[in-house]
């Protein structure tokens, strides 16, 4: 996929400045695993287990569009904003009737430039990807900081309380 160079309309946003929404490709690795640390105030300069594992991660995945999606923003040719849309596939339910949920995850948009509709861009996206390889829905967990993003574009809170248990 090409860029899309903004001023642009995606969706109901209007993005700014002289920014570009593409695919990331496999080159993308590092800029990407900088952006993911930041949602979990990680140091760049540490050496941290996860970041061995998630690098590894996307470059099994980055080529794989029928399993996950890494839409990007550029500005100036530098990321600034990033989201995962992964595949999760499941027993078929009520809920579910195909079994195939897409999880979106790690949006995130450097602070210095927020404020121009880069992570509904970015929503929007993933949630067209998810449309077209024929996904039931998008799953999220959001933060209180996300919330309004995701209320805004549709997402509702469901019944069923998210659990983990770490191993």
């Amino acid at each position: 996929m090409g860029c899309l160079h903004g001023p642009c309309e995606y969706g109901d946003v209007t993005m700014t400045n002289n920014s570009c929404l593409r695919t990331a490709t496999a080159s993308d690795g590092v800029a990407l695993l900088r952006l993911w640390g930041l949602l979990f105030d990680d140091d760049a300069g540490r050496e941290e287990p996860w970041r061995r594992h998630a690098a590894e991660w996307f470059a099994c995945f980055v080529e794989d569009p029928g399993s996950a999606h890494f839409p990007v923003i550029e500005v100036d040719g530098e990321i600034v904003a990033t989201a995962i849309g992964s595949l999760e596939l499941g027993v078929p339910n009520p809920q579910c009737t195909k079994g195939r949920a897409v999880r979106l995850t790690n949006l995130v948009t450097l602070t210095e430039h927020r404020g121009h509709g880069y992570g509904t861009a970015l929503v929007l996206d993933v949630l067209s990807w998810a449309r077209s390889i024929d996904a039931d829905r998008v799953d999220l967990s959001a933060t209180a900081e996300g919330k309004r993003l995701y209320d805004k574009l549709g997402f509702r809170m469901t019944s069923a309380p998210r659990m983990k248990f770490v191993l």
